[in-house]
């Protein structure tokens, strides 16, 4: 089997584009794009979970191609950055990538739309399943919406096994499912390290992080990567890869946002004052 991250096609620059599954021994559903959204294709989406409201997750935002294609989800960590997955980040050019904030629902024209000046991609990045996929995307403009929590580098205190955690994203609500139109959360426990480990043979707990139920059923999905896993306001997780969605004793992976703290705070601070 293989495995991939959480997007496996989208659309790019009005093209439908493949993206091969990685050669590891588990196969992850992709959630980066969601050409559904354009008409076709493979998004994952928040399995078992519930509408939410950007009242209560404001941070939460997601990425189109110049065509206004969803492929990614991403989240609010400065008035200028936004923070995703780095397989989002390398998925479409730089000036087509749009993040889209304040739009609860995909159909509407609620908030704004703004283009993308700098992507900086964690050094140690080559693909989801060997760690670093994280990325800080800056604006061109500013975001007028509260910012989400970033954690101390280290602190382990965020991860601890059992602790309920909030994914959010506007991905597939099943594998291979129905498209949402609007933003949907779910409530996942922490993994331990040594439980996901046995799970999945790639897993590098300096880097990573598992989240999910042993029955499964909850989970992210197709279309979800690069959006935000919060235990209350703070950013703990990414969503990264997974096997499948929402499979039993498969949890989603997602990137562990306390090991890149640093260079995240330093990416979004140049633009902090303007």
């Amino acid at each position: 089997m293989s495995v991939k991250s959480r997007r496996s096609l989208l659309f790019a620059s009005g093209a439908l584009l493949a993206v091969a599954a990685v050669a590891v021994p588990v196969v992850v559903g992709t959630a980066a794009a969601d050409p559904g959204a354009a008409g076709s294709g493979n998004q994952a989406r928040i399995v078992g979970g519930n509408q939410a409201s950007l009242s209560d997750h404001p941070y939460a935002v997601y990425l189109t191609d110049a065509g206004g294609n969803q492929f990614c989800g991403a989240v609010i960590i400065s008035s200028t950055s936004v923070a995703t997955a780095a397989h989002c980040a390398k998925a479409v050019a730089k000036q087509d990538v749009r993040v889209v904030a304040g739009r609860e629902d995909k159909r509407t024209d609620a908030g704004e739309v703004l283009g993308v000046s700098r992507i900086w991609i964690s050094q140690s990045y080559t693909d989801p399943t060997q760690g670093g996929d994280i990325a800080v995307l800056t604006v061109r403009g500013q975001l007028g919406y509260r910012p989400a929590k970033l954690p101390d580098s280290g602190d382990a205190g965020l991860y601890a096994t059992g602790t309920q955690a909030t994914v959010l994203g506007w991905g597939r609500i099943a594998d291979g499912g129905a498209r949402s139109d609007y933003l949907r959360s779910a409530q996942v426990p922490l993994v331990s390290d040594s439980e996901c480990h046995a799970d999945y043979s790639v897993y590098d707990q300096r880097s990573m992080v598992c989240a999910g139920y042993d029955k499964g059923g909850v989970d992210a999905c197709q279309g979800d990567s690069g959006g935000p896993l919060v235990v209350g306001d703070t950013l703990i997780g990414i969503v990264s890869f997974g096997e499948g969605c929402a499979k039993a004793g498969k949890p989603g992976v997602y990137t562990r946002v306390s090991t890149y703290s640093d260079d995240v705070k330093a990416q979004a601070k140049p633009r902090l004052l303007g």
